[in-house]
């Protein structure tokens, strides 16, 4: 069995076959499909899968970095007001992203500081979107990391000395995603260095499907792929590795 640890399954692209989409997922033996938050326009769907898929489908809540603009405090306000009524299973997806535009690196830095905040007083893991920033991201977290301080970076694509970097913070662990199937990826030979008990399988979908799927929408059933490459670098059978993963999402998340 296996967790796909981020799929953006209430994506408008799901619009027209969500439910077969849930359903080959299941079908592949990928039991439980966890979904990161955006911003406010994204609750509403995550929710509806929630109810429909009770036990499959679990939200996270969080503002994403791209969603970071003038109205961010405002933002923020919307989902501290869900976090204050229910639980979810980690903030998410949080982080920094200045690949795109760094007009708001400021407000994204100041939200992200305040969203580590929230999940060290929920003692619930964050999830982390760092895409071109981990240098700005080491910085936050060098002086917000403490022993209530868990999460995974996702859709990590980091070298060696990353991997190093994140292990040294005692509680994060690593999504892995498509690319570890690309053809002129490195993250095969770095993902050598992460240890079994801190590896999370992802898809990320509908984004970055996996070889023999890239180019196309991708969705949790290709999770398997992603799972087979992983089972080749390491030299451990898939269904070991689907244990292993799936364990270690257990842990992290609570379910």
């Amino acid at each position: 069995m296996l967790i796909d640890t981020h799929t953006h399954l209430y994506s408008s692209q799901f619009d027209a076959d969500r439910d077969e989409v849930i359903q080959r997922a299941l079908n592949t033996g990928v039991e439980k499909l966890l979904l990161p938050n955006v911003d406010h326009g994204s609750i509403e769907g995550m929710f509806a899968l929630e109810q429909k898929y009770p036990g499959v489908c679990y939200p996270m809540m969080g503002l994403h970095p791209c969603s970071v603009t003038e109205n961010w405090e405002n933002e923020l306000e919307i989902l501290k007001a869900w976090i204050d009524k229910r639980p979810f299973i980690a903030i998410g997806e949080i982080g920094m992203d200045l690949y795109w535009d760094k007009t708001f690196q400021k407000q994204q830095e100041e939200a992200f500081i305040t969203q580590i905040n929230w999940a060290k007083e929920l003692q619930i893991p964050i999830v982390i979107h760092a895409r071109d920033s981990f240098p700005e991201i080491y910085a936050i977290l060098d002086q917000h990391n403490d022993e209530r301080l868990k999460g995974v970076f996702h859709c990590f694509s980091g070298e060696e000395r990353d991997v190093q970097k994140i292990l040294s913070y005692g509680g994060f662990s690593f999504g892995i995603g498509g690319v570890v199937t690309y053809k002129k990826s490195t993250l095969p030979e770095v993902v050598k260095f992460i240890p079994l008990p801190k590896l999370l399988l992802e898809t990320d979908s509908p984004y970055l499907a996996p070889t023999p799927f890239r180019g196309k929408r991708n969705e949790s059933a290709y999770l398997t792929a992603i799972a087979s490459k992983i089972s080749d670098i390491f030299a451990i059978s898939e269904q070991e590795i689907g244990r292993i993963t799936s364990e270690n999402a257990r842990q992290l998340f609570s379910i």
